[in-house]
């Protein structure tokens, strides 16, 4: 039993590895699509968050009262993720410096986050193995 726990939690601490790993190439590649936003013909370029890998679930939401809102898995209102804020400049540049901003500050909060928990999970397994406090 204790090698499933431990084995629980090694597949938690590599995937806030992966995470992080992730954030960190994606904060290099934000900062050149911000240093590009003069240059004739750049194009913003983002990196792809990395897959759940099978056999590892990921959070769900759970419909707990018949009076919650519903699981289909529609967004209610608008979804402006995908949508084209502004054009491309008369130089062919498309990077408009106030998205990538946001993508460079929620991309920073979210590896802080990852690294918190990476942080957390390490101090609970040395408690675990008697090595903490």
């Amino acid at each position: 039993m204790a090698d499933t726990a431990l084995g629980t939690g090694g597949n938690l601490m590599q995937a806030l590895k992966t995470r992080m790993h992730w954030h960190q190439s994606r904060q290099k590649l934000l900062a050149e699509n911000v240093a590009n936003a003069d240059s004739p013909g750049f194009r913003p370029h983002d990196l792809k968050a990395p897959a759940i890998a099978p056999g590892q679930a990921g959070v769900v939401m759970a419909q707990t009262s018949p009076s919650h809102m519903g699981l289909s898995g529609q967004r209610g209102g608008f979804n402006g993720t995908n949508a084209q804020r502004f054009e491309i400049t008369p130089n062919g540049n498309a990077v408009n410096l106030e998205d990538e901003m946001m993508k460079v500050a929620q991309n920073q909060s979210d590896y802080q986050l990852a690294a918190s928990l990476y942080t957390k999970g390490l101090g609970l397994m040395k408690i675990a193995i008697g090595k903490g406090r």
